[in-house]
């Protein structure tokens, strides 16, 4: 098998499969595959927003200690093997050819999701590459999400929850939390990212007691934002527990996941994992992770950010907020999938930005750029472009005239795009 066979092996598979009602699916696709999650120690990795972030602040800790660490984040941004690496590199074309042809001989007449065969194929190349801990991102959800297959972890993470996939995951943020929840695992421990509501993190709690898990909650009384000067574009500094950090990685919310990082590594500590203080502060000051709140210095600067619901638009708003009350001008390139809250997200985001165009050329799904121009027409310059490079030229030259920022956003495909051309 060559990589344009595994390829097509891979999404001769639907996105989600059938729909399901257990892990039983999911069970039995491990069971043929030898069940390669068994000789494995997992960190799993729940939540709305940050759980890239989040994994990647984790992996880089435990790395920078000298572990074998895998990495399973979900999706890709660039390319395929993005999503599959050990110690910061992608699994090797020759590996995934090996893995997926060996995959294919035992589920070729099962009706798995590709998300699924791409797990299948990420934990089988952890356990061949004997890997000391595997830091292992859910898919949507958790209560149901394939990743749930794996035995009890040394510990389980969940982030901020907030609005997403509600035609699966249900359409409160009560219901999706418990969802979240169901990663909580018998005799494991949960660390819970303290932006979320005592209401949301209740659920949480009720869970850890049935389940006799340790809960960890990050509390802000250890955490105090640093004073800044001027406009500021790269990580925010904070002190937590009386040591300062400044994120590599730009936006509001990345000293909440940094903090959710450093309490797992604490425990991870006591699970008999050395990693000191000093690899932990680099990861959190070297970790950047692309498409989310990514800058990029140039003429003229851009932001690319694929956060796409109700949380994710929330963090970008205040970092255009942050940019209009020192009067930078920000040009935005928008475009966004139907099964998102399009008008909503548009609503925000145009009421904050100096001149908005809509793009729907990245994916077959996509909302059509007149519509989001037309939303965004009640609050700022808009304007739909038919590819992708005609609003970039349009939103740099005003950017460049104005000494303005671009900001590329909405989707994860359209970061991508932007990504992979540029």
């Amino acid at each position: 098998m060559n990589y344009n066979e595994a390829m097509s092996f891979v999404n001769s598979y639907s996105k989600s499969g059938k729909a399901v009602t257990d892990l039983s699916r999911a069970g039995e696709l491990m069971e043929r595959i030898g069940n390669p999650e068994k000789s494995l120690k997992f960190v799993h990795v729940a939540g709305t927003n940050g759980k890239g972030s989040v994994v990647e602040y984790i992996s880089n800790a435990l790395i920078y200690s000298g572990y074998k660490t895998g990495q399973f984040t979900s999706p890709f941004v660039l390319h395929y093997t993005d999503r599959i690496r050990i110690n910061g590199t992608e699994i090797d074309e020759a590996s995934l050819c090996e893995i997926a042809e060996f995959v294919r001989e035992r589920v070729a007449d099962q009706e798995y999701s590709q998300f699924e065969i791409t797990m299948a194929i990420a934990l089988l190349w952890y356990e061949r590459e004997k890997c000391d801990i595997v830091v292992l991102e859910a898919g949507i959800g958790g209560l149901l999400d394939c990743t749930n297959v794996i035995p009890p972890p040394l510990v389980s993470v969940i982030t901020s929850v907030s609005l997403d996939h509600t035609a699966i995951l249900g359409d409160t943020v009560e219901k999706i939390a418990r969802q979240k929840a169901g990663i909580i695992k018998k005799g494991s421990a949960v660390v819970v990212d303290c932006t979320n509501s005592q209401d949301i993190v209740s659920i949480f709690r009720q869970k850890a007691v049935e389940k006799e898990a340790e809960l960890i909650y990050c509390r802000n009384d250890d955490f105090m934002p640093m004073p800044q000067q001027g406009l500021n574009l790269i990580g925010q500094p904070f002190r937590y527990r009386d040591v300062i950090y400044t994120p590599a990685m730009s936006g509001t919310a990345q000293p909440f996941n940094a903090i959710t990082a450093i309490e797992t590594c604490y425990y991870l500590r006591k699970k008999g994992f050395g990693i000191s203080d000093d690899n932990i502060k680099k990861s959190i000051e070297t970790s950047a992770i692309k498409a989310r709140m990514q800058f990029i210095d140039g003429k003229p600067p851009v932001i690319i950010d694929g956060g796409h619901n109700t949380g994710g638009i929330a963090v970008l708003s205040l970092q255009l907020k942050h940019m209009q009350y020192y009067g930078k001008k920000r040009f935005v390139i928008m475009g966004m999938i139907n099964s998102k809250d399009y008008e909503e997200a548009v609503e925000t985001i145009s009421k904050l930005s100096d001149g908005f165009f809509a793009v729907d050329s990245f994916a077959p799904n996509a909302v059509p750029a007149e519509k989001l121009a037309e939303t965004a027409g009640r609050n700022t310059s808009a304007e739909a472009c038919i590819s992708l490079e005609e609003a970039i030229g349009k939103a740099e030259a005003l950017a460049l005239e104005n000494d303005g920022i671009v900001i590329v956003c909405g989707s994860l495909y359209l970061a991508s795009e932007y990504l992979n051309q540029h």
